[in-house]
C-alpha cells in the first residue's frame, strides 16, 4: 500500500487507559501533524456554551450518547478545518454508522489500533490518582507522587475517580469492546488497520514508529 504522508489521514483506536493519549501526543510531536480529538473539541464547545455545546451537554447530563447524526456533522466540519495538512483523528468514529459516514467524506489512510490486555489496564487504572483542580495524574509505581496522597506542586489531596475503581473499569472495557469491535472489523475489511500490542506505551511506541517512519519518509 503506497501512502502519501503529505496529507496522511490517520485514526487511532484503543480502549480506555490503553495509552491512546500518550501515543497520540508522541505521534503529533514526532511527525508534526494535526491532532483532532472529538472529546477535546466537544469540551471546548461545552466550555464556551455554543449551541452545539449546550445540546451535547444535555445528552451527557442525561447519561445518553450523543446521537450519530449530530456527532458526524460536527466532526466532519472539524476535519474540514485541517484539510490542508496531515492529521490524526482520536475518539471518532465510535460506531459503524459513524465510520461509514466518515469513509464517504474523509476516508482515512491508516488506522492504528492499540491492543493492551484488559487485566493490565485494570491494574494500571486502580493505581491512578488525580489532582482534580489541575488534572495532573499519578500512577503508583510508575509516576508516584513525592508524598503519598498529595499533589507534587500544591501538596493538595489526590483523589481516585469513582470510574477508576476496578469494577467500574472492567464494565467500561466490556462496553468499549462491544461497541468498538464492529468498527475495528469495518477497517480490517478495508485493509487499513494495523494493530500494536503491548503492556505499556513505551513498549508499543517503537512499533508505531517502525510502522509510520517509512510512510512519513516518502516525499
Amino acid at each position: 500500500m503506497i501512502l502519501k504522508a503529505k496529507l496522511l489521514k490517520a485514526l487511532i483506536l484503543g480502549a480506555p487507559a490503553s495509552g491512546k493519549g500518550t501515543i497520540s501526543s508522541r505521534i503529533v510531536k514526532k511527525y508534526n501533524i494535526a491532532h483532532v480529538s472529538s472529546g477535546d473539541k466537544l469540551r471546548e464547545h461545552i466550555e464556551h456554551q455554543t449551541d452545539l455545546g449546550k445540546e451535547v451537554k444535555k445528552y451527557l447530563n442525561e447519561g445518553k450518547l450523543v446521537p450519530d447524526d449530530l456527532i458526524i456533522k460536527f466532526m466532519i466540519t472539524e476535519l474540514k478545518k485541517v484539510d490542508n495538512k496531515p492529521w490524526l483523528l482520536d475518539g471518532f468514529p465510535r460506531t459503524v454508522a459513524q465510520a461509514n459516514a466518515l469513509w464517504k467524506t474523509q476516508p482515512v489512510d491508516v488506522v492504528l489500533n492499540l491492543v493492551v490486555p484488559f487485566d493490565v489496564i485494570i491494574d494500571r487504572v486502580k493505581n491512578r490518582w488525580v489532582h482534580l483542580p489541575s488534572g495532573r495524574v499519578y500512577n503508583i509505581g510508575f509516576n508516584t507522587p513525592k508524598h503519598p496522597g498529595k499533589d507534587d506542586i500544591t501538596n493538595e489531596d489526590l483523589v481516585q475517580r469513582p470510574d477508576d475503581r476496578p469494577e467500574a473499569v472492567s464494565q467500561r472495557l466490556q462496553i468499549y469492546d462491544g461497541i468498538t469491535r464492529p468498527v475495528i472489523d469495518f477497517y480490517k475489511e478495508k485493509g487499513i488497520l494495523e494493530e500494536f500490542e503491548g503492556r505499556t506505551s513505551d513498549e508499543i511506541w517503537p512499533k508505531v514508529v517502525a510502522y509510520l517512519d517509512p510512510i512519513f519518509s516518502k516525499k
